[in-house]
């Protein structure tokens, strides 16, 4: 009969919520605005590199301006008027001065860049690299060697390092470090983001039935415990509908997107995932693609992150949501759950940065530990499963979220039992403690 009354519950949370203008806009919409903005930044930065810099140069050394030449927006020109001329009334157009002192060739801090506006580090890098090739030329031609130019061009010696992950049975896969990372970012953050949006809805939910009276007649019929799994069960299977939703216009888009702008490269990624392409075929800045799409239409690969993405998902909320529904039981409104919130919202925080040691070293023995500890395991190890993780701490990792889950709700439950009928009171962390101590 239990289960049958937390199924209804769910249901009217399903029912309820999934038919609001408001899950149907969000649902629709937020995909939209996610391409939305990443087109929009990547139009915006490349935007702001298309315009062109004009740097004025004043070289006290007489070697190094006459050598600089125009790379990509930045273009050097020599200055007409002297430093503090230029530094009281600003040129027309002009970006920055650059000065070279007279020892350029033996003090390596002798070049400065004033700039009229915020400097970038790319332009710091190209001005310096700049700089730095044309000092270096000069003090090898300082040596007389016959033939200079043409020994440099044959020991140029550049690498594409390939780099391959030797799986548990010894097969070997090409891997892209870019998009280990990439993904470990996306789905780490997208777990952050989701398990504390549903959790706070729950409590939310909670504390609107209560102040509304709606749980008094609700908990005559059924038990509080009830009440709370079928709130929190109904919240999910919203969450997951949603996701599925957004899964599936990610793969539509995003495939009809690579289809388009890259089939070419697609054909090749296809080729090298049924290991009928050779490496040497294709130039290095190809290969590198090439990989990367390899990955993403792996379908073993993109299984593992989804698949992965969606048990710690469900575990990461289940977890949270028991936690946010005593909270809301607790108060009579938003404003008293801000210290109740601190203890559930620190695991998630440190979880979070984390994250990013993670994906630095997701081997390292802080990776490994917070991505068994169940409060922590959903990001951290949604972090480190695109660079690939044994079988048995994923399995590991699993069973001890879930089992913490089920403790959370009994302890949980205790607390929304006693919660769901105190009114006009802050309960504080010593009530709540003995609430748990309770017996039913």
């Amino acid at each position: 009969m239990g289960k049958s009354k937390i199924g209804l519950i769910a249901r009217r949370e399903f029912n309820e919520r999934v038919r609001k203008k408001s899950f149907i806009i969000t649902t629709i919409l937020t995909p939209l605005l996610m391409v939305g903005v990443m087109v929009l930044m990547v139009w915006l930065m490349n935007r702001e590199n298309n315009r062109d810099k004009e740097i004025l140069v004043i070289d006290r050394s007489g070697i190094v301006a006459p050598q600089l030449t125009d790379e990509g927006t930045l273009h050097y020109r020599p200055a007409d008027r002297t430093l503090d001329e230029m530094r009281r009334e600003a040129p027309a157009d002009a970006y920055g001065i650059l000065l070279i002192g007279e020892d350029i060739m033996t003090n390596p801090r002798a070049a400065e860049l004033y700039t009229y506006e915020s400097s970038t580090v790319d332009v710091e890098q190209a001005v310096s690299d700049q700089i730095r090739r044309i000092i270096e030329d000069r003090k090898l031609k300082a040596y007389n060697i016959e033939n200079l130019d043409t020994i440099l061009a044959e020991i140029d010696s550049p690498i594409t390092l390939q780099t391959k992950t030797i799986s548990e049975t010894g097969e070997t896969k090409d891997s892209s470090s870019i998009l280990s990372m990439a993904s470990a970012y996306i789905f780490g953050l997208l777990i952050y983001m989701f398990v504390f949006m549903y959790g706070t809805m729950v409590m939310q939910g909670v504390i609107e039935e209560k102040s509304n009276k709606v749980l008094e007649v609700m908990v005559s019929s059924v038990r509080p415990f009830e009440l709370m799994m079928g709130k929190i069960l109904g919240i999910a299977s919203v969450a997951l509908t949603q996701l599925l939703i957004w899964v599936a216009f990610i793969t539509i888009v995003g495939g009809a997107a690579l289809n388009y702008f890259a089939g070419d490269m697609l054909q090749a990624a296809s080729a090298m995932n049924a290991g009928t392409a050779m490496p040497m075929e294709m130039d290095p800045d190809t290969m590198d693609q090439a990989v990367m799409l390899s990955r993403l239409t792996d379908v073993r690969y993109m299984l593992t992150l989804v698949g992965g993405f969606i048990v710690y998902f469900i575990g990461g909320y289940l977890l949270y949501a028991a936690m946010f529904a005593a909270v809301g039981s607790a108060v009579d409104n938003e404003k008293d759950t801000q210290n109740l919130q601190l203890p559930i919202t620190i695991p998630l925080l440190l979880a979070f940065f984390v994250m990013f040691n993670a994906m630095k070293d997701p081997n390292g023995p802080l990776a490994f530990w917070f991505s068994l500890i169940p409060f922590t395991s959903p990001v951290i190890m949604m972090a480190r499963l695109p660079y690939g993780v044994p079988g048995w701490e994923v399995i590991v990792s699993v069973v001890l979220l879930y089992l913490t889950f089920i403790g959370m709700v009994w302890l949980a439950g205790k607390i929304y039992r006693v919660g769901i009928f105190m009114y006009g009171k802050k309960p504080t962390f010593k009530e709540l403690f003995k609430w748990m101590k309770y017996k039913y």
